[in-house]
């Protein structure tokens, strides 16, 4: 069975995700690279890697251009600072390797254009890590919407209520900076975002938002609010915020439609609470059949929706596809978020498609 060479460019906080997703299809791929200026942090991941798969031969770069003129790798997986992930996706797609890259994709709509743009023209897959389209609940929601089950939507909402304290800050001097990272909304609700968008029948054209810096000693917002309306006239709600005291409360998405109502909670968007559709007697699925009153959040805020978000890449490769988080689709999410923004320094309204980019928020919350 033919194995994927593959890297990870980025060994921090979220790259212990990446190395679990390789682990999760280690028959499809062979972890061969890694890359980041701290060896510490690369040890670290080679050491979970190989104590999954022994014998496992990992190499380590401190450069991420070295690496790519000295490996013949087939994809990699981006896990730097934010801010960097445009550049690097462009560099390594253009030279001739497949990406996946962590969420956003970019902190500009001209970046993320030109990313699609060159997977487009090098023949290559990219795909960004909105992992939680994966969940369990989210897929057989997907099919209940794709098959018309909720009618017609009427509103959605998606709430991120979590914490990001301090010491989360201080870990890195580029977090909460509009240069290199954005804020709340950009980090950790992004997934919840893209869930809403994605759960709709249209793209958003308007947004109306408020954003805040409560508490947080960063540039960027700690808090946001908007109201979405999509192009066949529904209206999406988006509350996020990372002041949650004392810790993590929940992350959920909710649809209302003429003929459904579907409500997923828990940690991450993980858990059914809500399951009411017109046909579910017909179909069998009734709510007292679809909620598990035992079902566990995940570990983390992460979720487990790496190691199948990397199979359907891998899958995209093989079988010459778009895979399901592909460049394009994940551009909406940043736009509306950009959007967001964008309302909030403009004090009205926004429209979109637009042109923007978090440099362009220096100086919103100064005192």
């Amino acid at each position: 069975m033919m194995k994927y060479k593959v890297a990870i460019i980025g060994c921090g906080r979220i790259s212990y995700k990446h190395v679990e997703g390789f682990i999760n299809n280690v028959e499809g791929v062979d972890l061969v690279a890694l890359c980041d200026p701290s060896v510490d942090k690369m040890d670290a991941r080679v050491e979970q890697y190989t104590n999954a798969v022994p014998g496992a031969t990992i190499k380590k770069f401190l450069s991420y251009k070295e690496m790519l003129s000295s490996m013949d790798l087939d994809f990699v997986t981006i896990a730097t600072e934010s801010g960097l992930h445009a550049g690097i996706t462009i560099d390594c797609l253009n030279a001739g390797v497949h990406v996946i890259v962590e969420k956003p994709m970019a902190l500009s709509t001209s970046d993320a254009e030109a990313m699609v743009k060159c997977a487009k023209d090098n023949n290559k897959k990219l795909a960004v890590c909105f992992q939680n389209r994966f969940n369990a609940p989210i897929v057989k929601t997907r099919e209940a919407f794709e098959s018309g089950r909720l009618g017609r939507l009427m509103h959605s909402s998606v709430q991120v209520r979590w914490n990001r304290n301090i010491d989360y800050y201080k870990q890195a001097d580029w977090r909460g900076t509009w240069d290199i990272d954005g804020g709340t909304l950009m980090n950790q609700c992004t997934h919840g975002i893209d869930l809403l968008q994605w759960m709709n029948e249209t793209d958003v054209v308007k947004v109306h938002a408020v954003t805040r810096r409560f508490q947080r000693p960063i540039e960027a917002e700690d808090f946001g609010c908007a109201i979405l309306e999509f192009a066949d006239g529904s209206v999406g709600m988006v509350e996020g915020t990372a002041n949650v005291y004392p810790k993590n409360l929940n992350e959920s998405l909710s649809l209302f439609g003429t003929d459904g109502t579907i409500v997923i909670g828990g940690l991450a968007v993980n858990k059914f609470e809500t399951w009411r559709l017109k046909d579910s007697d017909i179909v069998g699925d009734t709510e007292d059949k679809v909620i598990d009153p035992n079902a566990k959040d995940p570990d983390s805020v992460y979720g487990k929706g790496h190691g199948a978000l990397f199979a359907d890449f891998i899958d995209a490769i093989k079988n010459n596809r778009e895979p399901l988080t592909n460049g394009a689709e994940s551009k909406k999410a940043l736009e509306i978020i950009l959007a967001i923004y964008k309302s909030q320094k403009d004090g009205k309204p926004v429209e979109l498609p637009l042109d923007f980019s978090t440099s362009e928020m220096k100086g919103v919350f100064s005192e």
